[in-house]
């Protein structure tokens, strides 16, 4: 309001006046379009089909001859001037106050003033009411309008549709059979539609909307839906309006579980609540709801909820499905972002988004995909993004976006699965030394579940590896997420030491509501979440509280896992691999022969419960490594230490007998490789630092020459450095 006067003051110095009157005030109302008493107007024009210029033309010569008295009464707008008011702007603002404050509402806005100014007591009225608008009229838009940002209360979707305004929908025909049977009942048809985020539950009113728009007959009037930005700024006069307004009709409130709970769980006040509430158990409105499924089972056993509404599951579109809905965004996506969309993308989007991105389901998951490949190569063609593009959108561009999206490398998703998987044993052999039963036994499992001979819902495997330390069980684990995803770092690593006290689970899956921290989730649960394809490491899992015996029964069992917020992980495209040292005392040797294993195995039987054990896919023993294996082992680690050098401008030269000099300061081979890193790192690349120092080429380049010592009892590598 204030800013609608500031801009009445600046017009009285061109009309020559000396006192800021209503018909200045009006003329500016009609002139400044984001004023909410031209939003008012407007609306108005459009119902009454009257003119708006007209009505401009009739405020300015009504401000030419207007004066006014002086009200002695002053303005002072945000830059501290003082401008007189006129009596009857005086009138209008005292008014507006009040009707402002009769309404509950906390602000005055140029609505309300003209509210005020079609009344009698303004000479403005005349003007107005000549042309149909009344009080009351204004009123009514009053009712439907933001006023701290003109945003519309509600949006009715049945006018909207009548209008023209809808966007196309793909009809789920049985589903929205469902939904007007359970409308149509005489008592409680009030209807909760429960499925995951992005499966279509708002889409399946809107299409409610639309089959309601095309039947003159249909005994529900109106399909509602209260604007999120209003709901915020003012609950309760959002929630009465959009009952008002849905009366005889339909009220649809998504994620209604915010509305329930008390004052722990919701999140609007009681009294907004409580509209809602008698709404539910009245029979003027049919309340819609939605609402995922974890937060539907807190909200289910409350009364209101129990006793006057229907649960409707809406589940994740088919395949097909999903290519019709998106075949219906092509056009808007196309002209968005000023594309070419080729028609094979569309069915790429759908096929990846369906076995690839897990946070998001049918249709909105490959929705949000062909957004992202569209977004990126709009950026390409604009030349912000340094990668050449012709400004079509083919399946290329949408694989790359689910790249993107999935932190799969490309290539994965490329590939053929087939040709990769056959060849996965030769694969993993050029990181893991030594363990072939253990490769051919993880791998045989693994090309099993890809094949598809797997439940869906369970992991791609669960396995629980045996053996001494450092024989490579972890190693196994980061070759298998390099293979399986992409990269080694594709996986998650639980100390299960850590966990070894019960209120340690609740970092694993979260603390539950009304506890510290309970907002911040679970470590697994959160992990899982937001890198759906991954590998889970239990290491050492012996060491786990008993209550995380129960998670990981679940997880192996169902697949999933419940947060202490509710929100539902899947581990369908996880491979869960624990670690243990039970029964390690009988595999310190090159082979195991079956005694060892029969040992071993009762050990693992005593320690585990049958109905944990019955749920691993493998159980993958692991053998003391022999001086060969550490041999290669060794020369694995080098190799990354030339890479290492390399990316410094050093070449680095080991001789056979510097590496058995190596080799002979394991004075550990119980612990398997795990001392070949310390020793690498003690005498190899210590001395080199100092020694490249001391021959000021460390920022140069060389190549060094690295050899055993003469002396037998000497304590370091001998090194020449040739700089370059």
């Amino acid at each position: 309001m204030a800013r609608v006067m500031t801009t009445a003051v600046g017009k009285m110095k061109p009309f020559n006046k000396k006192l800021l009157t209503p018909q200045l005030l009006l003329l500016t109302m009609l002139e400044d379009k984001q004023s909410s008493a031209y939003q008012a107007l407007h609306q108005l024009s459009q119902q009454k089909k009257m003119s708006l210029s007209e009505l401009q033309q009739r405020a300015e010569t009504m401000a030419k001859f207007s004066d006014g008295r002086d009200a002695h009464f002053m303005f002072t707008n945000d830059f501290g001037q003082e401008t007189p008011l006129a009596d009857e702007m005086l009138v209008v603002l005292d008014e507006a106050r009040s009707l402002a404050q009769s309404r509950n509402e906390s602000k005055i806005s140029s609505a309300h003033a003209l509210a005020i100014m079609t009344t009698i007591k303004v000479t403005t009225a005349g003007v107005l009411q000549k042309i149909g608008v009344t009080q009351a009229d204004v009123l009514a838009q009053l009712d439907n309008m933001n006023l701290l940002g003109n945003t519309p209360i509600i949006h009715d979707f049945v006018q909207e549709a009548r209008e023209g305004k809808a966007l196309p929908l793909y009809q789920r025909d049985a589903l929205l059979q469902s939904l007007l049977s359970l409308l149509g009942l005489s008592t409680r048809a009030n209807v909760i539609l429960v499925g995951p985020e992005g499966v279509g539950k708002k889409s399946l009113v809107l299409s409610l909307a639309q089959w309601l728009a095309e039947k003159e007959d249909a005994t529900i009037r109106s399909v509602v839906m209260l604007n999120e930005i209003a709901l915020l700024e003012d609950p309760l006069k959002a929630m009465r309006t959009g009952l008002r307004r849905a009366a005889g009709g339909v009220l649809l409130v998504p994620r209604v579980n915010r509305f329930f709970g008390g004052r722990l769980r919701a999140q609007f006040p009681e009294h907004v609540c409580r509209d809602l509430y008698k709404a539910m158990l009245g029979d003027e409105v049919s309340v819609v709801g939605t609402a995922v499924l974890a937060d539907y089972e807190l909200i289910a056993s409350e009364d209101v909820v129990r006793q006057a509404s229907q649960r409707l599951d809406v589940p994740p579109a088919t395949r097909e499905e999903a290519r019709a809905m998106l075949a219906l965004h092509h056009v808007r996506l196309a002209q968005t972002y000023e594309l070419e969309i080729d028609v094979a993308a569309l069915d790429t989007a759908v096929s990846l988004a369906d076995q690839y991105i897990k946070n998001m389901t049918l249709p909105a998951s490959a929705i949000h995909l062909m957004e992202r490949a569209c977004a990126e190569v709009s950026l390409a063609a604009q030349g912000v993004i340094h990668t050449q593009h012709d400004g079509i959108v083919d399946a290329a561009d949408v694989t790359l976006a689910a790249s993107t999206l999935t932190k799969i490398p490309l290539q994965k998703l490329d590939s053929d699965d087939k040709n990769r998987y056959a060849n996965m044993v030769d694969h993993i052999r050029q990181r893991l030394i030594g363990q072939e039963e253990a490769v051919l036994a993880i791998s045989r499992a693994v090309k099993i579940a890809r094949v598809g001979l797997r439940d869906p819902k369970r992991p791609i495997g669960s396995f629980l590896f045996l053996g001494p330390s450092g024989v490579g069980k972890s190693e196994l684990a980061k070759a298998l997420a390099e293979f399986m995803f992409g990269s080694e770092d594709q996986m998650i690593t639980l100390d299960m030491s850590e966990y070894q006290e019960e209120a340690s689970l609740n970092r694993l899956i979260g603390a539950p509501p009304g506890y510290v921290g309970f907002q911040s989730g679970g470590q697994l649960t959160n992990y899982v979440r937001d890198n759906p394809y991954t590998i889970v490491l239990f290491d050492e899992v012996e060491k786990a509280h008993g209550r995380v015996f129960d998670v990981l029964l679940q997880v192996m069992d169902e697949g999933r896992l419940t947060d202490g917020q509710g929100r539902t992980t899947t581990f369908s495209e996880t491979v869960v691999i624990m670690t243990s040292n039970l029964g390690s005392r009988h595999m310190l040797t090159p082979t195991i022969g079956e005694s060892q294993r029969e040992q071993v195995m009762a050990d693992v039987h005593s320690f585990f419960r049958p109905e944990f054990l019955n749920r691993i896919d493998d159980i993958i023993l692991f053998h003391q490594l022999n001086p060969d294996q550490l041999a290669l082992i060794l020369d694995l680690m080098l190799n990354k230490e030339h890479k290492l050098a390399a990316s410094q401008n050093l070449e680095l030269a080991l001789t056979p007998n510097a590496k058995a000099w190596l080799l002979a300061q394991n004075t550990q081979p119980e612990f398997g490789a795990r001392p070949l890193r310390r020793i690498i790192s003690r005498y190899l690349r210590e001395p080199l630092v100092d020694h490249l120092l001391e021959a000021g080429v460390a920022n140069q380049g060389a190549a060094i020459l690295i050899d055993a010592p003469t002396e037998p009892n000497a304590e370091a590598l001998l090194f020449e450095i040739v700089p370059k």
